[in-house]
């Protein structure tokens, strides 16, 4: 495909009213990304370069949302939803600067892998005029069936106009489609709005296509990749789909999950091979896992850097800036933000280590916490090299405690502690017996 040249149109104009919902439909997530970057990050990652995205409803919003890198998106206003041509036609002043290969999708169909795109471009590369992407499924109602005869798609019949015979077909329309790019603009001034609803349908290319004696074939892709998005049951469905798809894809390639079906990805998740996950683990974007990491059951993730060998949970909660070096350890009900826990060095239990820097080797006793927050700013810790935080102490923010030194259990400590020393803060204790 690299001396053809290609436009992709996304549409992205639609009320989203099924989807009751004060934003856009394409600006809802799946796995932490909106709906539209899937869309449009599938398209650069098969080398489209040209995208005309066509928008309507938060049309500010929906274009930062559509940036990716390597793609460059113009947009185009649809100020009527007059059906489905007329969207493509927002993007007239693209279509006329002369493309190979004209691509339309839809902003709400996160789940599409570039298979089905580079199929149909292979199609309008070998002489084919228009290709339409259709799908095998065992429950057709509703749409639209694709009618074939000696290899050529003669039609695109919705279902209340459909034959009895034609009910049964299960190859189906999926409303992404190709077109021959010179003579996409001849084309589609064609279609007509003459039906009960008075709108402009793209489904009337195929009959306009073969009216002419033109080639029109079509290329199939999986249902799954085709799934829209109208309401939130569906937005559920697609996200259930991409979790086993990516979950599937990371053990293939050498991560361990106990029950991947209650592991929860971010579009970004990266996971090297021999990370161990076990059940009830949830990555929120930014997470960076090395090899032979272990994540204990009932974690929550985000924003973290997780080096190789450590040891995180059970129930930990890493936040944005959690940097766990090599050999490290975050164990359980703890609680770690905007901080380094250098090599070797243990949180094991009950802690909370915030804006802070813990050093290698050292040990953090069950129930401490780094009080940074004062109620107006936040405060650094740093904990040197192998030293040793007794339980339930309290280290208030901005303090250091020096290579090798000790914090007594229990201490609340307010000023800095030099290396190799022992401090204590805290009252002594008093016994009074009953008379």
């Amino acid at each position: 495909m690299e001396n053809r040249s290609c436009l992709t149109i996304v549409l992205a104009a639609g009320d989203s009213t099924r989807m009751k919902s004060s934003k856009s439909k394409v600006l809802h997530k799946i796995a932490g990304l909106p709906m539209i970057a899937h869309v449009t990050r599938t398209l650069a990652d098969v080398g489209v370069k040209d995208a005309a995205l066509v928008l309507g409803r938060d049309a500010d919003t929906v274009r930062e949302a559509a940036a990716v890198p390597g793609l460059s998106l113009e947009t185009f206003l649809q100020s009527e939803r007059l059906g489905t041509a007329h969207a493509v036609m927002a993007a007239r002043a693209a279509i006329e600067r002369g493309y190979d290969d004209v691509l339309v999708t839809y902003g709400d169909v996160p789940l599409v892998t570039g298979a089905p795109f580079l199929a149909a471009r292979e199609m309008l590369a070998a002489g084919h005029d228009v290709v339409v992407i259709g799908f095998e499924t065992d429950k057709p109602t509703g749409y639209g069936r694709l009618i074939e005869t000696d290899g050529q798609l003669v039609a695109i019949r919705e279902e209340r106009d459909a034959s009895e015979e034609e009910r049964r077909i299960t190859r189906c329309n999926s409303g992404l489609l190709a077109i021959n790019g010179r003579l996409a603009l001849e084309l589609l001034e064609r279609i007509g709005n003459d039906n009960a609803k008075g709108e402009y349908y793209l489904t009337d290319i195929v009959e306009i296509a073969r009216a002419d004696g033109r080639s029109v074939v079509s290329v199939q892709a999986d249902e799954s990749e085709v799934i829209g998005c109208n309401n939130r049951a569906e937005l559920a469905v697609i996200e259930r789909i991409w979790q086993q798809r990516r979950r599937h894809e990371l053990m293939v390639s050498g991560v361990s999950m106990m029950a991947p079906e209650t592991v929860f990805l971010s579009h970004d998740t990266e996971l090297a091979p021999d990370v161990t996950l076990e059940p009830n683990v949830f990555f929120g974007p930014g997470v960076t896992v090395e090899a032979g990491a272990v994540i204990h059951a009932y974690c929550h993730i985000e924003g973290a850097r997780i080096a190789a060998g450590t040891s995180v949970g059970p129930f930990a909660r890493l936040r944005p800036g959690a940097h766990l070096h090599a050999g490290s350890k975050v164990g359980n009900f703890c609680e770690v933000k905007n901080a380094e826990i250098a090599e070797g060095a243990k949180v094991n239990h009950l802690s909370y280590i915030g804006d802070a820097s813990v050093g290698a080797a050292a040990n953090i006793g069950a129930g401490t916490i780094t009080c940074n927050y004062d109620g107006v700013n936040k405060h650094r810790t740093e904990i040197g090299a192998r030293a040793f935080i007794g339980s339930n102490s309290a280290l208030v923010a901005p303090v250091k405690i020096g290579d090798n030194s000790l914090v007594a259990a229990g201490s609340t400590i307010t000023r800095n502690v030099p290396a190799d020393a022992l401090a204590f803060a805290r009252s002594r204790q008093t016994v009074k017996e009953r008379k």
